[in-house]
């Protein structure tokens, strides 16, 4: 009996694990999003973690002849692309990002986590 219940324990575990690993380090995709920074903030009650926003200009639109903006929630984990962020806000940027199924609290509360910038310009008027 003994041997039966450490099979099952050691099997339920097992199975937790590979949850946890592919719902939340399994990267699902990666791509480039490109458009104006709206915002960058440090935020959160245990885990302060960078959460930001870009504005991606679009012509689709619900309504025919209007002009449509998508927004591109994401979250920052290394120090040093928050900062290069926060003080270059307002600025275009194009930005690599990993989606990943689940986020954790230490890693932010989006999916997407942008982990370089790929260029950074002023806003064309």
């Amino acid at each position: 009996m003994r041997k039966f219940l450490a099979i099952i324990s050691i099997t339920v575990v097992a199975g937790l694990v590979i949850y946890f690993l592919i719902r939340y380090m399994f990267v699902l995709g990666e791509g480039v999003k490109a458009g104006e920074l709206n915002y960058l903030v440090k935020k959160g009650y245990i885990f302060k973690t960078y959460e930001g926003k870009l504005i991606q200009s679009g012509l689709r639109s619900r309504q025919p002849g209007s002009v449509q903006s998508y927004e591109f929630e994401f979250s920052v984990v290394r120090d040093d692309i928050a900062q290069q962020l926060m003080s270059n806000s307002g600025k275009e940027f194009e930005l690599h990002y990993k989606e990943y199924i689940g986020s954790i609290p230490w890693r932010g509360h989006s999916e997407f986590i942008v982990d370089s910038i790929l260029a950074m310009r002023p806003i064309r008027q």
